[in-house]
């Protein structure tokens, strides 16, 4: 049985709280300042049996909450984004601390496969010059950021496996776009639910792989199933990165 600490007590605290009763995962302490009858500080885990902390808080606790697991000794899975102009300097906390942390923009079970499709379509298409390639997505009209950690992280995947794309503009454009851009554009409306999509277009047809989330489960499924790997190891790891040999486990 893995222990946990639920850090951030949101939607997403929620949704992972219930899924790890179900799934015989014991929590043994919830911190969040903002929620009455839980833990208000990391410290207060010292003397608590906890074997991985799970934080989804807030983008600006995130890098003090890190710097806390590393001085505490605690292993961590980080779903909170807002930090990674700094996954250098985490990078080497956790190596100095010798503790074990997963981070993700998306912890989405499906999502991950999304992105393993993905790449294998890019491969593909790297073969058919004739194929300009584009993306876009939409989210309800209470997102905070745009474009979201996802969208990133998608474009990022782009820049690294395509032959065709240097970089990116994410915002709107007053001119036609050069063939080494990728454009990806965000909409924010309603109660969208996280929609992802990337295109492949040419003259004769055009094809989109597409990802829409319908709820939280499959992030707070992906957010138990990196703490249950993690648990007892040491190192820095990106889930999108080991995802295969995460369900592989």
């Amino acid at each position: 049985m893995t222990n946990l600490a639920l850090v951030g007590y949101g939607k997403m605290g929620h949704m992972i709280y219930e899924q790890a009763k179900e799934k015989g995962y014991s929590v043994e302490a919830i911190v969040d300042p903002n929620t009455n009858n839980f833990l208000k500080s990391l410290e207060d885990l010292r003397n608590k049996n906890i074997d991985v902390c799970i934080d989804f808080s807030r983008p600006d606790a995130a890098f003090d909450n890190i710097k806390k697991y590393a001085q505490i000794g605690i292993n961590a899975v980080v779903g909170t984004t807002g930090w990674y102009d700094k996954m250098s300097e985490v990078e080497n906390l956790v190596a100095e601390a010798n503790i074990g942390m997963i981070f993700g923009a998306n912890f989405s079970v499906g999502m991950n496969i999304y992105y393993q499709i993905l790449e294998q379509c890019i491969g593909l298409f790297n073969k058919l010059p004739e194929y300009d390639i584009y993306g876009y997505e939409s989210h309800h009209r209470q997102k905070a950021d745009s474009p979201s950690g996802t969208a990133k992280e998608i474009c990022s995947l782009v820049l690294d496996k395509s032959v065709k794309k240097e970089s990116i503009v994410y915002d709107k454009l007053d001119r036609a776009p050069k063939h080494s851009e990728l454009h990806f554009a965000s909409i924010r409306g309603g109660s969208i639910p996280g929609t992802h999509v990337l295109g492949f277009d040419s003259f004769a047809d055009s094809i989109e792989i597409k990802h829409t989330a319908r709820n939280r489960e499959g992030f707070a499924s992906g957010a138990l199933l990196a703490a249950n790997w993690i648990k007892g190891k040491k190192g820095f790891y990106n889930f999108k990165s080991i995802f295969g040999e995460i369900i592989n486990a």
